[in-house]
């Protein structure tokens, strides 16, 4: 049977609304119950109730999940550690108060409120929103409650689970040194809070954790004013994700942001401790992890131990003591046990000065001494006996940064934990200015007269021009001379060093001093590269030992 033009056109618009399509917020005296949802405005999400498949009896848990996505993936829990039942009568409801603005789970048995917003503070409505106050499903996946002259209330995504939504901020508050954590679910099927954790430090607030309870298992290196962390690009999409970190009066924070196009992408922390950054693969119909951490051994928190770090710049990652220690068990170090770390090779004594380590990450336990120059923060150091290092950065440089305490001074005294090398340039990467026996320095720069530099391969091949000019002096005045401080001093005339008033004697240096003065040819005595090969540092006290 045939229909009109109007009718076939109504049934065409019926057919392509949604089934059963739901509003985006919820009001007072219309509460939410199982097996009904809210659907934010584009469709992007969904908050309802929802039951782990491995639950028994059911237990229900409101919270927010991908609407327009085939795999069913929560990203928000509110009453992670109070479940209800559905076996009840009447059954449990989410209700918006009118009088409180509060957000209100309750359990059907006996009407107990097992969760709620806590909304603190409600200003005055305003007749010209009749609406009054409502709480709202963002397209972004944020529930937000609004009062009735559109003020936010509260908001899901300052009580984050265990995802990080674009927009989302991890951050800390100067003042009250409170901030958000992602807490992972306990099991695949079991959204109460697991043991781990991840967030901001509120001690020593410049740095990200994951912990295992109490227990850290990664840290970021310390922030040293960028804005832009990194970028990422979603597999078979051209969108990008771009990592920020953002310094206010208020707080410091991470968040991070999608380009046009980029398909859902999240940051997540699983119930096995794995910090993620998944995108949705439209292809596969599956999630994608572009990032996963820690990534391997040296990404873990102390791994080389107090005193030692992960050179992240060799090919294979490798435990390493810091200049002026060496291993505590050379047979466990070499033996890739590193938890012993290193110790001092010999003592510090007040006037010890500072080794400039470039492109490092900073070690964890830093006390931040506000507004200093450069100068000042060496100073601050080095006019304390049991300062071991230091690292300076500027945050004006970073465009995030507002007004207030600009400069970033981090001092250290004990042992040097969760320290690694990343190489000069990379993103985080510092310089670590570390007290060194024996070296002498002002105000955290090495004083010239208290240093000598020397080349090597440089010296080497001198010895040997030296040791064939003596060959052929020996054999050019040999028989005509017979006292040995006469031969030397022909020797040196014939090399050009015309003093026949002075007498000298040549001076042997052993390859082991050489090789100690040195730190076994290590990098940080590494001072430069030529034709003849690497140019090292020595100490004048290795000097006055041939003086």
């Amino acid at each position: 049977m045939g229909c009109t033009a109007l009718a076939c056109t109504a049934a065409l618009l019926l057919l392509l609304l949604p089934p059963c399509a739901s509003d985006d917020r919820i009001v007072p005296g219309k509460p939410l119950s199982p097996g009904a949802t809210i659907v934010s405005e584009d469709g992007s999400f969904a908050l309802g109730f929802f039951s782990p498949s491995s639950s028994t009896p059911a237990k229900l848990y409101l919270g927010i999940w991908y609407n327009d996505i085939p795999k069913f993936t929560v990203v928000w829990v509110a009453n992670q550690d109070a479940p209800v039942t559905n076996t009840t009568s009447p059954a449990p409801t989410l209700s918006l108060e009118a009088n409180s603005s509060d957000l209100v789970l309750s359990d059907g048995a006996d009407g107990r409120a097992v969760w709620r917003t806590n909304v603190t503070s409600v200003p005055p409505s305003t007749p010209a929103s009749p609406t009054g106050v409502a709480a709202v499903l963002l397209n972004n996946g944020d529930l937000v409650i609004r009062s009735p002259n559109g003020t936010t209330l509260w908001q899901s995504f300052e009580h984050p689970a265990d995802t990080l939504l674009p927009g989302m901020k991890i951050r800390i508050k100067y003042k009250t040194r409170a901030g958000e954590r992602l807490v992972s679910w306990k099991g695949p099927g079991d959204p109460s809070p697991g043991s781990f954790s991840f967030g901001g430090d509120p001690d020593r607030i410049l740095q990200l954790f994951l912990w295992n309870g109490t227990r850290p298992v990664m840290r970021s290196a310390p922030w040293t004013g960028y804005m832009v962390a990194s970028q990422y690009q979603p597999a078979n999409t051209s969108g990008l994700v771009y990592v920020v970190f953002v310094s206010t009066e208020e707080e410091i924070y991470l968040t991070y942001s999608l380009s046009d196009g980029a398909p859902h992408t999240r940051y997540v922390l699983t119930y096995s401790g794995e910090y993620q950054l998944q995108s949705w693969n439209r292809s596969e119909t599956a999630w994608s992890v572009l990032g996963e951490w820690p990534t391997g051994p040296c990404s873990r928190y102390g791994h080389c131990g107090a005193n030692g770090y992960c050179d992240s710049t060799d090919a294979v990652p490798t435990c390493k003591c810091l200049d002026g220690f060496e291993p505590t068990s050379t047979e466990e170090w070499s033996g890739g046990v590193f938890s012993r770390g290193c110790g001092r090779n010999e003592a510090l004594r007040c006037g010890d000065g500072f080794l400039a380590l470039a492109g490092m990450k900073t070690p964890d336990g830093f006390r931040r001494v506000g507004n200093r120059t450069l100068e000042e923060c060496a100073a601050e150091c080095s006019r304390n006996c049991s300062c071991v290092a230091y690292a300076y950065a500027d945050l004006r440089l970073s465009s995030s940064t507002s007004t207030g305490d600009t400069t970033r001074c981090l001092v250290w005294a004990g042992e040097l934990i969760d320290t690694a090398k990343m190489g000069d340039g990379v993103t985080g990467s510092d310089t670590l200015y570390l007290r060194i026996a024996g070296l002498r320095s002002r105000s955290g720069e090495r004083a010239k007269s208290n240093a000598l530099k020397i080349a090597l391969p440089a010296v080497l091949t001198s010895s040997v021009l030296l040791l064939a000019g003596i060959s052929l002096a020996w054999f050019k005045f040999k028989g005509k001379i017979g006292n040995g401080k006469r031969r030397m001093k022909l020797i040196l005339d014939e090399l050009g060093e015309r003093n026949p008033g002075q007498e000298f004697e040549l001076l042997f240096v052993r390859f082991d001093d050489i090789v100690a003065a040195t730190r076994n040819f290590s990098e940080a005595y590494k001072i430069g590269q030529g034709g003849f090969g690497k140019v090292y540092m020595v100490t004048s006290s290795f000097v006055s030992c041939f003086l």
